[in-house]
């Protein structure tokens, strides 16, 4: 038997993204998400589709965020792509079940970690559009009984060895549908074949960063990893957070990141400020939160979960989302090419920061389209007292809770403002616990008026009848935080804070492996055009609050500023990058600038010396 989850996301029939969520949603949709399909050989000419292109990772995981996408914008025409492809995979699965693109006797050979990935998109997609004659769900069971069976004969390696609990997710969604016992020996083969992660992190030996690939130090990996103690806790029983809580402190002491976050360019990279960390690391640890905090039901998944969402994620992405990073750094006050005999990232190309189709590699191309999507399934949740509002991002539910329909609706422009408001509307009275996540990096916060907790859920019980409105209101300080070497960075609640560097873009258009890069989709090298010399001088910050635009993380136009007192240093800069810190000593008098967030920013410096005692 597998244990309860504490919380399960609503379907995506039943969420209706809104406000500056949606115009986020919808410049993905406009942009290279909406439209890889078209312009992507990789995608558009896929062996999952019949055609000579790529017939592994790159169509699941780009659908792995369109199908989503389309469903929750409710678009026709994207609803309509993603059924077609969807239709056009289950049309090429084999008799046997077998559903991946290879010949038969390729599939020794064949990493079965997109066997994981497919079957979790196809979960996703009958959760999305619905199911009704469990075509999709008949089809789920005949690939996971192949792997079933081809695990007989040939075990994990390579990916699939250090994803494994990925396909616990499918496993899970159809034993929930079915009971049949042979999917959780079917859970039991992978666990025992699979990199168990907690030995790795019970003695950590890869303390100190290498110039080495490793998958057990791929920073994917790990990020996927972080929901292994969660997915394996349904099984076995136990904390469901213990793993994650251990890997992330290990991670955070020797491989941190000022975004809450840690390094992997590719693999783990250490503390620096001018390392990078992967895209697909970011939306990957932003799933895995998703996941724990729907299992654990723990609010600080939350937390943590909305920082990488509104902070890591938007920056490495342009304001249009037709351009992406491989790798984004903390300290970036230039992406150009770096000499090959200058590469700062330990495994990855000097291009890899750059701004681009794909730059160095295509996984994060059609990768990062799931994360602001998913963000979205997380917003409300059920619970076994009725809806958590879980992720606080502007969203309506529309369901039903013990039969009567439901719609509660949140207003919000946080996590800019501090403010929510939620309207819930019933069709006719109905006992039902909201629980409201309270952020813990709040200050404090009240309910209507009344102080409560932060860092937990705020339930509030009631007979709901028509239509009630409950306003929530948190107050943030702004936070210097230590970093090593003497360096700080500043938070405000759930948003990091840059100092912006004057941009100039310079397109880079050309061909490469049969691939055309042109506008909008072209690469780009991205120069400064103001000074970023700067350190901390004074530690009084002025929070000013602005309207939220149609581009949501907008450079010349967001939402919320800080003034900030700050003084010009002596920073090294040559190669394309600044010195990991500068020299201390103040060049001129302390000089008010303003601050924006982290996520509105392509050139920043973030990781800043403190100049006064």
């Amino acid at each position: 038997m597998l244990k309860e989850i504490n919380m399960r996301p609503l379907t995506a029939r039943e969420l209706k993204p809104e406000g500056w969520l949606r115009e986020q949603l919808e410049i993905q949709a406009r942009g290279l998400s909406g439209h890889l399909d078209q312009i992507w050989p990789d995608v558009r000419d896929s062996a999952w589709l019949g055609g000579d292109r790529d017939g592994w990772e790159r169509l699941p995981y780009w659908l792995d965020g369109f199908v989503p996408l389309a469903y929750l914008l409710e678009d026709a025409d994207l609803k309509a792509r993603a059924d077609r492809y969807i239709s056009a995979i289950l049309s090429r699965q084999e008799e046997d079940g077998w559903i991946c693109p290879c010949k038969p006797e390729e599939r020794g050979a064949y990493d079965v970690w997109t066997v994981f990935l497919i079957a979790k998109v196809l979960t996703l997609y009958a959760d999305c559009a619905g199911d009704a004659d469990r075509k999709v769900q008949n089809a789920v069971w005949r690939v996971l009984k192949s792997l079933d069976r081809h695990l007989d004969h040939n075990t994990l390696f390579d990916w699939a060895s250090s994803r494994w609990f990925e396909c616990l997710i499918p496993i899970f969604w159809l034993y929930e549908r079915t009971g049949e016992e042979w999917l959780l020996d079917l859970a039991q083969k992978l666990e025992a074949e699979g990199v168990n992660y907690e030995l790795l992190f019970r003695d950590f030996r890869a303390k100190q960063p290498e110039r080495r690939w490793t998958y057990l130090t791929h920073v994917v990996n790990l990020a996927m990893s972080l929901k292994q103690g969660a997915l394996k806790s349904r099984l076995h029983g136990g904390d469901p957070e213990a793993y994650a809580e251990t890997a992330l402190e290990t991670l955070r002491r020797y491989h941190s990141m000022a975004v809450d976050h840690f390094t992997g360019d590719e693999c783990l990279s250490g503390d620096s400020p001018i390392q990078g960390t992967e895209l697909c690391g970011v939306v990957e640890t932003m799933y895995s939160y998703e996941t724990l905090l729907s299992v654990s039901g723990g609010a600080k998944w939350g937390d943590r979960l909305e920082r990488l969402a509104f902070n890591a994620l938007p920056a490495t992405l342009s304001e249009d989302m037709w351009t992406h990073q491989y790798l984004q750094m903390t300290n970036q006050p230039e992406c150009s090419i770096l000499p090959e005999d200058h590469v700062v990232f330990r495994t990855n190309s000097g291009e890899s920061h750059l701004f681009g189709l794909e730059p160095h590699f295509g996984c994060c191309t059609s990768n990062f389209s799931q994360g602001w999507p998913k963000l979205a399934l997380s917003a409300f949740q059920r619970t076994e007292k009725g809806l958590a509002s879980a992720v606080l991002v502007p969203c309506r539910a529309e369901t039903e809770i013990g039969g009567v329909p439901v719609s509660c609706r949140l207003e919000t422009e946080y996590p800019f403002h501090g403010k929510l408001k939620y309207t819930v509307e019933t069709a006719r009275p109905v006992e039902f616990t909201l629980a409201v996540r309270i952020p813990g990096f709040a200050v404090s916060a009240a309910v209507d008026g009344n102080p409560v907790s932060t860092g937990g859920f705020t339930e509030l019980h009631r007979c709901w009848e028509g239509v009630q409105t409950v306003e929530v209101e948190f107050s943030f300080a702004c936070c210097l935080t230590p970093r090593p070497r003497g360096m700080a960075c500043l938070w405000r609640g759930p948003l990091l804070y840059s100092l912006p560097v004057k941009e100039r873009w310079e397109k880079r258009g050309y061909v490469r492996d049969g691939v055309e890069r042109k506008f909008p989709y072209c690469d780009y090298e991205i120069f400064a055009e103001s000074p970023w010399n700067y350190g901390f001088a004074g530690e009084n910050f002025l929070p000013e609050e602005h309207g939220v635009g149609e581009i949501p993380f907008s450079h010349d136009h967001p939402p919320i500023t800080i003034q900030a007192e700050l003084c010009q240093v002596n920073w090294p800069f040559e190669h394309g990058v600044c010195a990991i810190e500068p020299e201390r000593m103040p060049l001129a008098l302390p000089e008010q600038l303003e601050l924006i967030p982290y996520g509105c920013t392509s050139l920043r410096m973030t990781e800043l010396p403190v100049l006064f005692v």
